[in-house]
């Protein structure tokens, strides 16, 4: 390795550890010294943006760039930084300088604002720390710090009481999630020796055509159970709907960068994930059903955030989905895309309404039927075949790739149906399908361009692995298929009781967050008479 490369990779921590300096720098809590404490993290965020493009491009020219371990058995500071590592250290180093600006005005006058920046500076560099470490007791330790940096963020404002309760059903899933990355730790250590990332990867290549050790299956799945915990996940889900009582840079903090914590520790130690088929199996139940189960609710949300936190939450089950799949590549893109879109949709959910009135058109005036619903569907679907097969990613090649990509084609299916309602219109319904095939296109080919991205980084994407994975396949596409329709149909039989009674079923979350309050409750008692009657919602 150059100098030049050496000098970059050990310059990168330097954005860490300058935002964590700006944070432990002693205050008076003036305003003069709020205002220069927000000044020097903006800088130190612009940095770390510029040493995160250098060595984007150091990783794009020279390949993967790691460190020495500073200690025996990979037990010691070290960084490794990858075409993985690369990526995402871009994204959570852009969002937080857009979220540390946006904060400056957000929270001007706010008594508490030299507060929030002091712990918003050290939850940014605790999620840079975990992206490049190099070993993973390096990385277990930049995660709790994360965990501790966040439980501050929810308790910015102590005397909401759902704030608190948020907190609190976050501390313990936290809590469980960091136990399993240590247990996954200790088992790891134990099997090869080391903790040093080289060291881990080499070992599981090398185990990848021998018997797997059941030391080696437990690893795996325990860091599947912190990666599931900390994505949030049903159904420990509810604390993240319920974080909307923090400022809203926290929402688009979490929701754009520490949430998908998760989805990079499966990624980052996919090698070690992916020798264990029943872990894989798992991600992709629970994910899938995460997915579902969030999608479906979100869909009768009245209130922005919460609707936009159902969404993230479902957003994971998606990626974990993938995952357990074997479509590692394409996890990633849906982290990459998923974190941009949910930055800018929390910061500039103030304007939605304003949004909604400048969008606004007359209904089609077409009236919608079932059979035309089904019609969309079918072209949909076929068009989503013929493009993966022109892109190699079939059910059976690509499965994880090809189970998204019907999901977002099905996502046009309202739009297509609409299209076709408007019979005297020919040029919608042309206009909509051309909109549906390009849409697919687009999705396909970022997904061939991500495999290439990241050869090497990730494992391949897996083939269909047997009829496990098929099942879960159609069941997923099935399931997605269904609530299309139950979303056209909705709106014209929204006066019937039934449907009335299962709306608000759904809109509470089948009050499954009602019953973990509840528990937590009895856990960990704090006013519990005003506290109970806090709802899912």
């Amino acid at each position: 390795m150059g100098a030049l490369t050496t000098s970059t990779l050990w310059l990168i921590a330097s954005g860490p550890l300058v935002l964590a300096i700006i944070a432990l720098l002693p205050g008076t809590g003036s305003r003069r010294a709020t205002r220069l404490r927000i000044a020097f993290a903006k800088l130190a965020a612009l940095l770390t943006v510029a040493l995160a493009l250098a060595t984007a491009w150091a990783v794009i020219t020279h390949g993967t760039l790691r460190t020495g371990t500073a200690g025996g058995a990979g037990l010691g500071f070290s960084l490794y930084v990858d075409a993985l590592s690369a990526m995402m250290f871009c994204l959570v180093s852009l969002i937080g300088l857009v979220v540390i600006t946006y904060s400056d005005n957000y929270l001007d006058g706010d008594p508490g604002q030299a507060r929030f920046i002091r712990w918003l500076c050290l939850t940014l560099a605790a999620v840079l720390t975990v992206i490049v470490s190099g070993n993973l007791l390096q990385f277990a330790l930049a995660w709790v710090a994360t965990s501790l940096g966040l439980h501050r963020l929810l308790l910015f404002y102590p005397g909401r009481q759902a704030a608190v309760l948020a907190a609190r059903k976050k501390f313990l899933s936290s809590r469980l999630g960091e136990a399993a990355l240590l247990g996954a730790m200790a088992l790891l250590y134990r099997q090869f020796g080391s903790l040093d990332y080289a060291t881990l990867f080499a070992a599981a290549a090398n185990l990848a055509a021998a018997p797997i050790p059941a030391g080696v299956h437990a690893a795996a799945a325990l860091l599947g159970l912190a990666a599931i915990l900390k994505s949030a996940q049903f159904p420990l889900h509810g604390w993240l709907i319920e974080v909307m009582e923090t400022p809203t840079p926290v929402s688009a903090l979490l929701h754009a960068g520490i949430i998908n914590a998760g989805g990079f520790l499966v990624l980052r130690f996919a090698d070690v994930i992916s020798l264990s088929s029943a872990t894989l199996h798992g991600l992709a139940i629970i994910g899938g059903l995460t997915a579902l189960f969030g999608s479906v609710v979100m869909l009768t949300q009245t209130s922005i955030k919460v609707s936009l936190a159902y969404s993230t939450i479902a957003q994971m089950g998606f990626m974990l989905l993938e995952c357990g799949l074997g479509a590692f590549p394409a996890a990633l893109l849906h982290i990459l895309a998923h974190s941009f879109y949910k930055a800018h949709a929390f910061l500039s959910s103030g304007s939605v309404i304003d949004i909604a009135r400048a969008s606004w058109t007359p209904s089609p005036g077409g009236r919608p039927h079932p059979l035309r619903m089904v019609i969309s569907i079918v072209a949909v679907m076929a068009v989503t075949v013929i493009v993966s097969s022109l892109f190699g990613a079939t059910i059976t090649a690509q499965p994880g790739v090809f189970v998204q990509g019907s999901v977002v084609a099905l996502a046009l299916i309202l739009l297509v149906a609409n299209g076709i309602d408007e019979r005297p219109n020919g040029y919608v319904v042309v206009r909509t399908a051309a909109m549906a095939v390009i849409v697919a296109v687009t999705y396909f080919a970022l997904q061939r361009l991500m495999d290439l991205a990241v050869a090497g980084s990730l494992p391949r994407t897996e083939a269909l692995r047997g009829p496990l994975d098929l099942a879960i396949v159609i069941a997923i596409i099935a399931s997605f298929a269904a609530i299309t329709v139950f979303q056209g149909l909705l709106p014209g039989q929204g006066a019937a009781p039934r449907w009335e009674a299962l709306y608000a079923h759904v809109a509470n979350g089948f009050y499954i967050n009602t019953f973990a309050n509840r528990w937590v409750l009895r856990l960990w008692p704090s006013r519990p008479r005003a506290l109970l009657r806090v709802d899912s919602r």
